[in-house]
């Protein structure tokens, strides 16, 4: 059976998972597949569980690349694509199970257009299986990333959509847009990178979809520790600016500046509570400082429609995040 998809899995130190994750890879019902580990050095067990799957009867061909060090994300799965061959790759975060026809949903759904650049599945929180973890990741005009559905019922968001981008840690991609589009920045180690290469696809005029009948059940934070920690905390802030200067022409950044600006004092001070407030600030100053070493987008006059498209797309994204916000507040006073 010749293969379309290969399923490349970046790993640090994720020993704990694996062993559940590579097993529901292994009762998928669609087998046109290959499996590709990529370790970034891990320093647990997860190369005598890798060996051990190697070498056992794993029901797909199975690989894995032993890097020497940690080269983040990024780093992990442009190896991985570079690697693949095939003409679909799957990025799945190690702390992911896969439901039986996660796989087969996928690739259904981003064979239907070539215009289709990624699909993102329903993932569902592993520890509470009735919430809903991602249903696409979204971007908002005020420069702010979020995970659309996160918290609701899984009854939810039931239909096929639109998204700004796919969640990387469980979706697909066709992997001939990256050599149009270039591939997974490695200045963002980690963090907002699936939102950044998504960003660049729509210039490009390609679609993210979100597939509601391919499902995973995601720990979150698995590798990372925690939903917030000074690590992620500073990346993600400095990742941030990095994906405004990027994307967006100098009269779109001007235009938005305002309300980058108020998501930025809000981000501040929401984090300040936390006890984050000088990692968020440092995540940003480093993001000003370094951001002239980031490879802009090109500004083609053919993309201008695609540009109009995102704009509305962002004030959308800011609008459902203030609604979703208001429904959540309402309906936890009502409890």
């Amino acid at each position: 059976m010749k293969e379309t998809a290969t399923v490349v899995i970046p790993n640090y130190n994720g020993g704990q998972f694996l062993e559940k994750c590579l097993d529901s890879l292994a009762r998928q019902s669609y087998r046109a597949f290959r499996v590709l580990v990529i370790d970034n050095g891990s320093e647990d067990n997860s190369r005598e569980i890798l060996e051990r799957y190697r070498e056992g009867d794993f029901p797909v061909p199975l690989e894995v690349d032993y890097l020497g060090e940690n080269t983040g994300f990024s780093g992990a799965v442009n190896r991985g694509i570079r690697e693949s061959g095939t003409p679909y790759v799957i990025l799945l975060n190690n702390d992911v199970e896969c439901d039986e026809f996660y796989v087969a949903e996928l690739v259904r759904a981003i064979a239907h257009s070539p215009r289709i650049f990624s699909v993102s599945p329903k993932m569902i929180q592993m520890a509470h299986p009735e919430l809903i973890d991602d249903a696409g990741d979204m971007y908002s005009v005020m420069g702010w990333a979020y995970q659309r559905g996160v918290g609701q019922s899984i009854r939810r968001y039931r239909k096929g959509s639109m998204i700004f981008s796919a969640c990387a840690g469980a979706a697909i991609y066709r992997r001939s847009v990256f050599r149009e589009i270039g591939d997974f920045d490695e200045m963002h180690f980690a963090y907002l990178e699936d939102i950044d290469v998504g960003y660049r696809a729509k210039i490009y005029g390609y679609d993210n979809l979100y597939c509601p009948s391919a499902k995973v059940f995601h720990v979150g934070s698995g590798t990372s520790g925690s939903k917030y920690n000074p690590f992620k905390v500073r990346l993600a802030a400095r990742n941030n600016v990095y994906l405004n200067w990027k994307n967006m022409p100098l009269p779109q950044l001007i235009f938005n500046l305002p309300a980058i600006a108020l998501g930025t004092a809000v981000k501040s001070v929401f984090f300040a509570r936390r006890g984050f407030g000088r990692d968020y600030v440092s995540g940003l100053l480093e993001g000003i400082r370094t951001a002239g070493r980031a490879r802009r987008v090109p500004y083609r006059p053919e993309h201008l429609k695609n540009y109009l498209l995102i704009e509305g797309e962002l004030i959308y994204g800011a609008l459902l995040y203030c609604w979703e916000f208001f429904r959540r507040k309402v309906h936890d006073g009502l409890q």
